[in-house]
């Protein structure tokens, strides 16, 4: 007999959350607001009841956290190397094997981070709040 261990509601939150920061911290960085709420409409790392069906696991669950995070530090890093593509592209294996979808191939976001200039979106989250 083998004792399997259910993902926990608190890693589902964290996976959620992480895609969410993805959405407001990454993708503005390399993407226009029109181009991002089309991978929302495409559902683009987009989470459901029954993505987390098939990430039953513990295990499933933070090698998941684990590919969303080294995708993150990937592309937060100043300078995007041809030394990460083999990890990025590993990592969005994973993500796809979890039935995940994020579509992008490395040399996509290295073309982007060349082109794009720094500029206000709508996914970004605020720096400050206005308290009343």
């Amino acid at each position: 007999m083998k004792i399997v261990y259910a993902s926990t509601p608190s890693q589902e939150e964290e996976i959620c959350e992480l895609v969410r920061y993805i959405y407001s911290n990454i993708f503005p960085l390399y993407f226009t607001d029109d181009e991002i709420h089309q991978f929302e409409r495409l559902k683009v790392l987009h989470t459901s009841k029954k993505h987390f069906e098939e990430i039953g696991t513990l295990k499933d669950a933070f090698q998941v956290m684990a590919s969303i995070q080294t995708l993150i530090s990937i592309l937060e890093s100043p300078q995007l190397d041809e030394q990460y593509a083999p990890i990025f592209n590993k990592n969005v294996a994973n993500l796809q094997e979890f039935g995940l979808y994020f579509p992008f191939e490395f040399d996509q976001f290295v073309e982007a981070k060349n082109m794009k200039n720094p500029m206000l979106s709508i996914y970004t989250k605020a720096d400050n709040e206005l308290l009343i």
